[in-house]
This record gives structure tokens, C-alpha cells and sequence, in this order.
């Protein structure tokens, strides 16, 4: 039986059976990569997908601690990409920071994909792709 979580509206717990059938997708990467349109659209087509800020974490597995995904994607962006996505006051170094705590995550993910030159219509193809062709770990 699906309950809503309290932790994040619209964020399903579920159980060991209905997980097996509804393998969770964990979506990481640096800020204005894309991550919550993609959860967005991956729910939208019936896929138990979630968001993880890892990027704003200290520990490296801080992933792994808050979702236990069956597949991990991890969606990557310049720092010049995501000035032109979302204008922030964050230069390169604090850029280069988010990439050194996303690092653990960008060596575990199932499928890695840089957007700077993506639109979010071809990055949810390129997942769907992937997730299509049974290359995700739940699957």
C-alpha cells in the first residue's frame, strides 16, 4: 500500500513488493542540471523517481543515506551552462565545490549525462532510453 510521505509531498514510501515492481530512480547532479524537471517528467509517466540535493551535502553518500536507489542518474552541468539557466552569485570555485561533493555520486550513477547542450526534452528521452532498455538496476 502506497502512504504519502511527510518528508515530501508527492514522495511515495513503499513497500518491499511494491518496490520490486516500481524500482526507484534516484536523480543527482549540480544545481540547474535539470534534476527536478526530470523527476518531474519520469513521475508523470508512472516511474518512482526523486530528486537528491547532494550537491548542498558533506557526505559524500548522503544519496545512498536518503534514498537507497535501485538506479542512480546523474545529470551534469557547466558552470557557464547553468548561469545561462538560472543567474546566481556563485563563481567557479563554489561551482567546482558542488562538483568535489556530487563526486561519489557521479562514480556510482547508472547513467551519466552532461545537459549543457541538452534541452529537458532530450534529457528525459535520453533516460527514458535508458530506462527502456532494461539497463536500470531495478529493472
Amino acid at each position: 500500500m502506497l502512504s504519502e510521505s511527510r518528508e515530501k509531498p508527492g514522495f511515495f514510501m513503499m513497500n518491499k513488493a511494491e518496490r520490486d515492481r516500481h524500482p526507484l530512480i534516484a536523480v543527482v547532479g549540480p544545481c540547474a542540471s535539470g534534476k527536478s524537471l526530470l523527476v518531474r517528467a519520469l513521475r508523470e509517466r508512472g516511474y518512482n523517481a526523486r530528486e537528491v540535493v547532494q550537491e548542498h551535502s558533506y557526505v559524500p553518500a548522503m544519496w545512498q543515506i536518503i534514498t537507497q536507489p535501485d538506479t542512480l542518474i546523474y545529470l551534469d552541468v557547466s558552470w557557464e551552462a547553468a548561469r545561462l539557466r538560472r543567474p546566481t552569485d556563485a563563481g567557479p570555485a563554489r561551482w567546482e565545490e558542488q562538483a568535489h561533493r556530487l563526486r561519489h555520486a557521479r562514480q556510482h550513477a547508472h547513467l551519466y549525462l552532461d545537459t549543457d547542450d541538452l534541452t529537458p526534452q532530450e534529457v528525459l528521452e535520453r533516460a527514458l532510453a535508458f530506462l527502456d532498455a532494461g539497463r536500470a538496476v531495478g529493472s
